[in-house]
């Protein structure tokens, strides 16, 4: 549970992150925010292997560039299901999902699966652990 509303935190702020960056993305206040980002991760475990089936030839044919717009749709699928969520196109919607998925990625170096926030260690040449 703990890891759920780490991730679920995460994710209002690539939002959040987006919102201030990429013109023409508008989330109505905090609470829209909280829930815009609690439908994204529904949609990108439930809708978005659906997508990324069913597009898998032309994903294979760009290289995997192809997920970029699936991405974008998952997220242009989040602002049509939510009043207070808006896009001005997919192209907002595309650069909405790069916005988060690098907050993602930048934040998960720092929080493990279980949701505790990690340490790294320095470890040596030889193997031995310096602490």
């Amino acid at each position: 549970m703990k890891g759920f509303l780490f991730r679920l935190v995460i994710t209002g702020l690539g939002l959040w992150a987006a919102e201030t960056i990429v013109p023409g993305v508008r989330i109505d206040g905090w609470g829209n925010l909280v829930v815009a980002a609690l439908l994204l991760g529904i949609v990108n475990a439930v809708i978005r292997p659906i997508i990324l089936i069913l597009t898998l030839p032309l994903t294979v044919l760009t290289l995997g560039l192809f997920i970029l717009v699936v991405n974008g749709i998952s997220v242009a699928l989040v602002a049509w299901l939510m009043p207070g969520f808006s896009l001005a196109g997919l192209w907002a919607a595309i650069l909405t999902s790069i916005v988060v998925g690098l907050t993602s990625w930048c934040a998960s170096a720092f929080v493990g699966g279980s949701g505790r926030i990690e340490r790294y260690r320095r470890i040596e040449v030889t193997g031995r652990r310096l602490d």
